[in-house]
């Protein structure tokens, strides 16, 4: 299979074998179902996160403190897959810590959407 390579030298195929393609397709669609996966259970545990944990430096309502707001407005124009990475790996410099290993890139895509439609953060 022919492939090119950019000046960053990554490599690109060029015109990929049908069955890649449904490989692929098959993959995105178990990737975007896996969010759906976490059970309710689960669901409850993150938000419990998000209340405690996360409140316990962006502010118990989410509106700041040690770390910034989490509010829908404060995080306009910040996308799922940033806000997962800030989770997930924490952000140099600061007080955020990476919650790898504690929670899955699942867990992390979850809470991100939660976080930029807004949550309530009574119990």
């Amino acid at each position: 299979m022919p492939a090119r390579y950019t000046e960053t030298g990554a490599r690109h195929l060029i015109n990929p074998h049908p069955l890649q393609l449904v490989a692929f397709s098959g993959l995105l669609l178990l990737v975007s179902h896996a969010s759906a996966e976490i059970t309710a259970a689960r669901q409850s545990e993150l938000l419990y996160l998000l209340r405690h944990d996360c409140g316990a430096c962006h502010g118990m309502s989410l509106q700041g403190g040690l770390g910034p707001p989490l509010q829908p407005d404060a995080l306009a124009g910040r996308t799922v897959a940033a806000l997962q990475v800030s989770i997930l790996e924490g952000r140099e410099g600061t007080a955020m810590p990476p919650w790898r290993g504690i929670l899955t890139e699942e867990d992390a895509r979850w809470l991100s959407n939660r976080l930029l439609q807004g949550i309530s953060v009574a119990p």
